[in-house]
């Protein structure tokens, strides 16, 4: 099931090139008052839901997937947990280029661990990436992106995977500097997630995997998930090791060598197997009055 988030907030399952709004399942889901949970609603109960998102879709027409803008597929992730310099093409790429490691030491994933970007970067592939210094390098990143299902603390590498709701494809947009990376990966629309997410019934092995992202139709990155130096189980279990994950958190596995700047006006395309493709427009941020 492939399952996407559009216009005013519309909830769609997407079918080839088509999307069914299923929105009035959301009404079935529990109401909440403040305090408000911290998982994402649709996501903890979508095992339940997806029965009926199947028998909504049979009720409406559908229109065309490329006349609506998309959102971001998850809603309200507690937190987005990320992967750095988890391949070693990249790896090597970025301890050869002063202009990605600004003369600091680049060290391994093992060592250096993982970091939270801000949930208020996320935006979908329908809305664009604003550039806020453009006096600076700002570059793109594809990356696969897992969407956890339930409720992980501790868990095993063997189980995992059991722990997932689906996959999306996703951009870590950073800007290039000497400050920690939560803050350079972490501004306004510098984290997109789309186009929809793919549930884990889908897409059972998230581990041989194509993935490629052009900018203005040039190759900028091209590799296989394959190549992660932390693959996906053991990401997962990395992390609830340190911090308990909920239904909706998303951990963003690493990008490939192949990074590059990206200028506004630019059109970036990712393409993840299994997963779809998805167009993000880059632009300039507007002036404040």
């Amino acid at each position: 099931m492939k399952i996407c988030r559009y216009n005013d907030n519309r909830l769609g399952l997407v079918k080839a090139d088509q999307v069914f709004d299923v929105t009035s399942v959301l009404a079935t889901l529990p109401a909440h008052r403040y305090p408000l949970p911290t998982v994402d609603p649709l996501i903890a109960n979508l095992k339940t839901l997806m029965p009926a998102i199947e028998a909504a879709a049979q009720t409406v027409q559908p229109v065309p997937l490329s006349s609506v803008t998309l959102l971001s597929p998850i809603a309200n992730p507690g937190k987005i947990v990320a992967a750095p310099v988890n391949y070693k093409a990249h790896l090597a790429e970025s301890q050869a280029d002063t202009q990605i490691n600004f003369n600091t030491k680049v060290v391994e994933i093992q060592t250096i661990g993982l970091f939270l970007k801000a949930t208020s970067s996320m935006i979908g592939a329908g809305e664009s990436v604003k550039i806020r210094h453009p006096e600076r390098r700002n570059d793109h990143e594809i990356e696969l992106v897992v969407i956890i299902g339930k409720t992980a603390d501790r868990v095993s590498e063997v189980d995992a995977l059991d722990y997932v709701a689906g996959y999306c494809i996703g951009l870590d947009m950073t800007i290039r500097g000497p400050e920690e990376r939560s803050m350079r990966k972490s501004l306004d629309s510098f984290t997109v997630f789309g186009p929809c997410f793919v549930t884990a019934d889908e897409l059972n092995d998230p581990s041989q995997l194509n993935m490629v992202l052009t900018v203005n139709d040039e190759p900028r990155q091209n590799a296989n998930t394959r190549d992660l130096i932390i693959g996906v189980r053991q990401l997962i279990s990395w992390a609830s090791s340190f911090y308990t994950l909920h239904p909706g958190d998303v951990i963003m596995t690493g990008t490939p060598e192949g990074v590059a700047p990206v200028q506004p006006g630019d059109v970036i395309h990712a393409r993840i197997d299994q997963i779809g493709e998805m167009h993000v427009h880059v632009s300039a941020l507007a002036p404040k009055h």
